[in-house]
């Protein structure tokens, strides 16, 4: 039978409401890549019990108790809110916690995440891909605490159960998700795909610790086993044909990986020396996980790029400003869309484009240069700081002649990315975000996180008003909404690796208000959110 035959049979043989279930999964093992971490630090350091014994306590009676640094602890505390574990409260711009009773219930099946973050942790040590036996062997007793707490729920109370399931998943998904990823990144899933079944032998040298990774995949329902024989389920094709879900969350793993000293310890340890290689991210997974989560959000770009450069020539922008450009794929994949979709693209003789891509990163810098000139794309890239437009502006009129006011500026979840600068004006929010924000260990106001994103966007005002900005951008939900809705969102996954790493993300509402109180408005009729509901955490829209 062809291969893409069998696939689409294959995948088809899953009902609707089964791949809502599969999905759901995925946004779970994700919560569970990011809360086995937390809970097991704030097991080991008193945390957890002293919350147990309390009715609730304040964030910086926490920090100052078990000396904390208040920034991290406060995102690791809203992370198991956003698992139901918690309750959160903030008045006065100050959080407090405390225990649910699922989280208590919970709380007292902590233990069983001990082997599940040794794992996380001696993956530091380890080839992903080579399976050496010492590495393998954590694996295998991750296995065991998940069958022991498997086992642990028949005998449980009726309402230890739907959160012993939470726990379970959450394991599956530290046991699952790194491998899902390396093997998705290696081409590993795409051989297999090739072949109606393969042996272990097959495909990698070190065959006993591999087949035993196979047979953990098929314990998940992922392979079908026949002899030393395996042959993907429709289950493992749904999940192995999105390994790319799996990446952005896998790829803080080096943060993950130090949460003992990030919230009870050296703070800065994931501080990169100056002009060295970022130490809190595998930066080539997070691209290789984004390339394939945000293919969805790029067709609805496209859309409104094809609106805008089909306008009359003399009312569309003279070019584009890629704020970020990375590796220059969305620049060039914007030119492609000008050039053979729209009207500008038949006058480009006479109207030619103007690209600009920056970047903060000179290693970006050169590899976005490199390729656009493989692809033959006439395009100026330069060194620029998002939270200084102004020295863009200088540097692209004096240098290059160019108006950074004519062009349509582009982003893709950068703003939220940004290097913090502390607010010059102390003024509330209108609408209070429930986010947890860090600048090196030190807990950020929720005020003082909203009130540097306005002046951050009034910084970008003037040269937004000709032609605006065209910007897709990451959320937050609050913790009680994400807790109601477990398997529908990845809000969980989202703050904590971003918590951890000094990011941004606001609330929908509260990053609208932002919007509006930095004097810019939003195109509603452009604008889109997904999932379309109180659960969203991407926005797109075109702002003036």
């Amino acid at each position: 039978m062809d291969v893409n035959v069998f696939l689409t049979q294959s995948i088809t043989m899953i009902s609707k409401a089964d791949k809502s279930i599969l999905r759901g999964t995925i946004f779970k093992h994700l919560d569970g890549i990011v809360t086995a971490p937390a809970l097991m630090t704030l097991s080991k350091h008193g945390v957890l019990e002293s919350l147990l014994q309390s009715r609730g306590q304040t964030l910086d009676e926490l920090s100052n108790k078990f000396k904390a640094n208040d920034g991290y602890i406060n995102v690791a505390l809203r992370s198991l809110a956003s698992q139901g574990w918690l309750n959160q409260t903030i008045e006065n711009d100050l959080p407090s916690y405390g225990v649910t009773d699922k989280g208590a219930i919970a709380f007292t099946y902590a233990n069983h995440y001990e082997k599940a973050v040794e794992l996380i942790k001696i993956g530091e040590h380890y080839h992903p891909r080579k399976f050496e036996p010492a590495a393998f062997r954590v694996l295998e007793s991750a296995f065991d605490s998940y069958l022991e707490l498997q086992l642990k729920k028949h005998d449980a109370a009726d309402d230890h159960v739907s959160v012993l399931d939470q726990m379970l998943v959450h394991i599956e998904g530290v046991i699952l998700g790194p491998s899902i990823v390396h093997l998705g990144m290696s081409g590993m899933f795409h051989k297999y795909f090739m072949e109606s079944s393969f042996k272990a032998e097959e495909f990698h040298e070190d065959v006993k610790p591999f087949s035993k990774l196979l047979d953990i995949f098929t314990h998940f329902g992922w392979f079908e086993k026949t002899g030393e024989t395996y042959r993907f389920t429709p289950k493992g094709l749904f999940y192995s044909r999105r390994a790319s879900a799996y990446g952005v969350t896998v790829s803080y793993l080096p943060s993950l990986r130090k949460l003992d000293d990030l919230i009870f310890g050296n703070a800065l340890i994931l501080q990169p020396e100056k002009g060295g290689p970022e130490k809190h991210v595998d930066r080539a997974m997070n691209v290789w996980g984004s390339g394939g989560a945000h293919s969805t959000y790029f067709k609805v770009v496209d859309e409104l790029i094809i609106e805008i450069f089909n306008r009359p020539l003399e009312k569309q922008p003279k070019g584009i400003l890629d704020m970020g450009c990375g590796n220059g794929a969305f620049l060039q994949h914007l030119f492609e869309v000008i050039d053979q979709h729209t009207l500008r693209g038949k006058y480009l003789d006479e109207h030619p484009l103007t690209l600009v891509g920056v970047d903060y990163n000179e290693a970006a810098l050169k590899i976005t240069k490199a390729n656009l000139i493989q692809a033959d794309i006439w395009a100026k890239v330069i060194w620029g700081d998002i939270g200084d437009p102004a020295q863009l502006a200088t540097s692209l009129e004096t240098d290059y002649g160019v108006d950074l006011s004519s062009l349509l500026n582009v982003r893709t979840f950068l703003d939220h990315n940004r290097p913090w600068n502390a607010p010059v004006d102390s003024v509330p929010s209108t609408v209070k975000s429930s986010g947890a924000y860090a600048s090196k260990g030190m807990r950020l106001t929720n005020d003082a996180a909203q009130q540097s994103f306005v002046e951050h966007m009034q910084r970008w005002q003037p040269y937004l008003k000709q032609h605006g900005l065209l910007v897709i951008e990451l959320h937050t939900v609050k913790p009680e909404t994400t807790a109601k809705n477990l398997g529908k969102t990845g809000a969980t996954a989202y703050d904590a690796t971003h918590g951890y790493s000094d990011q941004y993300i606001l609330e929908v509402d509260a990053y609208y208000d932002c919007i509006r109180r930095a004097g810019l408005e939003r195109d509603e009729r452009l604008g889109k959110q997904f999932p379309d509901s109180e659960l969203a955490t991407v926005t797109i829209n075109l702002l003036k």
